[in-house]
């Protein structure tokens, strides 16, 4: 055990502060180890993340306690959370509504993750002393630890401490799988009508999730009661059965997947209106000129009318056309993806034949589309929503990936302390991220004219979002450092 020492300053009394730190063994190259000291330290390490977890869990605490809900709006004035519209929400008596926002940016993750590694360290606190107690000393993993916080971290102290008593001692001879088994049994065993109100309260939680995946590919999934679940998996599999004795040869799996994707965009069955579908093309401007950089500069790179006929026969060439029902819009970008422009078909036409005010007719260098200029009332209008929109494509807020059509256009600088109406200080964000925005002290954010966001916590961490596509910049080059000390010759 080694000390580390300081002192502290606070209103001209001086603290003096020593803090007992672990070391950890000096760590051999892994190449020289044997089998059985692989596994001691394997075994090591383990300890040593649940120790490290219940640290984090404790500092998750505090910074939730310094972080008070005093200036939350209250129920019932301007910028209240509607009743019931996320019902995660506000888990923790006395802590402010944003503190999964601010916690989610200081540990880089998503706010879902957040509000349950603030529940997990709630329930280890208030539900599970000794579990927890047990893994502040390395006794007990984190897996384990976890799954009996899920388990009886919403339900009464005394009932979940009661079962505690009787898993704890055994909990390390369990699989994790079987400890949460055991958990739930033994809540319904010692408490019925407790487990009955658990279950309405997640059917009350339940969600519909999309998850992306690789391979242009995405997960869509639901929360159901277990025998909701199993009856739709028997309709979906039974129905991709009759498939492959008609003689359908896919896999049943991929049979039964199509299945899934009918029966949710198609509930009304054959005949009704397809799902419409809202289609951006992305070129670079250096694309559309056979990579050349020939084009003047004026607020980045200009798009001429050349550009838009060649776009135009492009689009001829590769056939593309608006779906039924639904848009084509046109991105175009600098090399670097910058958008520089959004238009469509009828506009790329109308540009290509008309040229620019100043040369009609002739086949200039002035530029005919760019970035919608900026308006003097509060309200976006159409063009800058659509450049908006396609430039971020979700909400801004890091790690948040809600998807843009249900993001709000957000000033930057408020258009009440003087921020424009302009792309240049509009942003996507989700109603929750633009709820913090707006109401949370102490927050800071700050936008790059090429779309790039700061956003400051109130605890002094900074992390930074790059409309997708658009690349991080090459870093400085160092500066020339003078030649103090020349070679002797």
């Amino acid at each position: 055990m080694s000390r580390i020492s300081g002192s502290s300053t606070f209103e001209g009394v001086l603290i003096d502060w020593s803090l007992g730190q672990p070391v950890d063994p000096p760590q051999l190259p892994v190449g020289l180890l044997s089998k059985r000291q692989a596994a001691a330290e394997l075994a090591r390490r383990q300890r040593r993340q649940a120790m490290d977890a219940a640290y984090e869990a404790d500092l998750i605490l505090r910074l939730a306690e310094l972080t008070p809900d005093d200036d939350d709006p209250e129920a019932g004035s301007p910028g209240a959370r509607a009743p019931g519209w996320s019902a995660a929400d506000g888990e923790a008596s006395g802590v402010s509504e944003f503190f999964a926002g601010e916690l989610a940016l200081v540990l880089n993750r998503g706010r879902g993750t957040a509000r349950h590694l603030h529940h997990r360290a709630l329930a280890w606190r208030e539900n599970l002393p000794a579990t927890y107690a047990a893994l502040a000393a390395g006794e007990l993993d984190v897996a384990r630890a976890g799954a009996l916080a899920d388990v009886l971290g919403s339900t009464r102290p005394e009932l979940a401490r009661a079962v505690e008593a009787i898993l704890l001692p055994e909990a390390v001879d369990l699989s994790v799988a079987r400890l949460r088994a055991r958990a739930l049994e033994l809540l319904a065993e010692l408490d019925a009508p407790a487990a009955d109100q658990r279950r309405e309260r997640a059917k009350q939680t339940a969600d519909v999730f999309l998850q992306p995946g690789a391979d242009g590919m995405a997960t869509l999934g639901a929360e159901l009661s277990a025998d909701e679940a199993a009856e739709a998996y028997a309709v979906i599999d039974q129905l991709a059965r009759l498939a492959k004795a008609d003689g359908d040869e896919r896999p049943i799996a991929a049979v039964r997947t199509e299945l899934f994707s009918l029966l949710l965009r198609r509930p009304g069955g054959h005949g009704q209106p397809g799902v419409a579908a809202q289609l951006t093309i992305t070129a670079t401007l250096d694309s559309l000129e056979g990579g050349s950089a020939r084009a003047g500069s004026v607020d980045g790179l200009v798009i001429t009318a050349g550009h838009a006929r060649e776009l135009l026969a492009r689009i001829g060439a590769l056939g593309l056309t608006a779906p039924d029902g639904g848009s084509l819009t046109f991105a175009i970008t600098d090399g670097g993806g910058r958008l520089l422009a959004t238009t469509t078909v009828a506009e790329l036409l109308r540009v290509a034949t008309k040229g620019c005010v100043q040369h009609p007719g002739e086949d200039c260098a002035c530029p005919v589309l760019g970035a919608p200029g900026a308006t003097h009332g509060y309200q976006p209008t159409d063009r800058q929503q659509t450049f908006t929109k396609t430039r971020d494509r979700t909400c801004r807020m890091p790690n948040c990936g809600q998807r843009v059509g249900w993001a709000d256009l957000d000033h930057v600088v408020a258009h009440s302390c003087g921020g424009p109406t302009a792309c240049t200080n509009l942003c996507c964000l989700c109603r929750s991220h633009h709820r913090l925005k707006t109401f949370a002290r102490g927050w800071q954010f700050v936008m790059e004219p090429d779309g790039t966001l700061h956003v400051t916590t109130p605890s002094g961490i900074t992390r930074t979002t790059r409309p997708p596509g658009l690349r991080r910049p090459p870093p400085e080059p160092p500066p020339d450092q003078p030649d103090d000390h020349p070679p002797p010759f």
